[in-house]
């Protein structure tokens, strides 16, 4: 069971990118020939035949838009795949985190409530996932300053999920 929730990207910001990403660009769907990278919208890996798009997606931009803070400089967009049409959502499965590869290298950013960035961690996912990514999170909201955690994969920098203050 994890401590902490794991947030795909919301529905009313997936509705939009499915149209037009947060770089401005048009969403253009096809149909995966192959799987296995992350579906930000539902928190798992797509496979063959589904109908995906790759869009640009700006994660603290789109917090600060809810929360009034202003991120500044610390305002990225990167790319992320999700379902080219509305899809269920994450399945309601607390007992792991999302794309949870013992071995694959995560970086863990430190949002404070203004969205300006107060630290990070590397963690490599360790055999028990589960709890090793609890530790890190654990640490992160130990400090008073940390409102929000942006898990990245090193490897692209591309944006896996995203956990906010309990």
């Amino acid at each position: 069971m994890t401590t902490y929730t794991a947030r795909p990207i919301e529905p009313a910001a997936l509705a939009e990118l499915r149209v037009v990403d947060d770089a401005g660009q048009p969403c253009v769907p096809y149909t995966a020939t192959e799987g296995g990278s992350p579906l930000r919208c539902c928190l798992r890996p797509f496979s063959a035949g589904e109908r995906i798009a790759l869009v640009s997606y700006a994660p603290l931009r789109r917090w600060a838009a809810e929360t009034g803070a202003a991120p500044g400089a610390y305002d990225e967009q990167g790319p992320v795949f999700i379902h080219a049409e509305e899809c269920a959502g994450p399945a309601v499965d607390a007992a792991a985190y999302p794309f949870d590869r013992p071995g694959a290298l995560r970086t863990l950013r430190r949002y404070d409530s203004e969205g300006r960035i107060v630290g990070g961690r590397l963690l490599e996912i360790p055999a028990e996932a589960t709890e090793g990514f609890d530790k890190a999170f654990a640490e992160a909201f130990a400090e008073p300053q940390v409102a929000l955690v942006h898990v990245r994969a090193v490897e692209y920098g591309c944006f896996q999920f995203e956990v906010r203050r309990p």
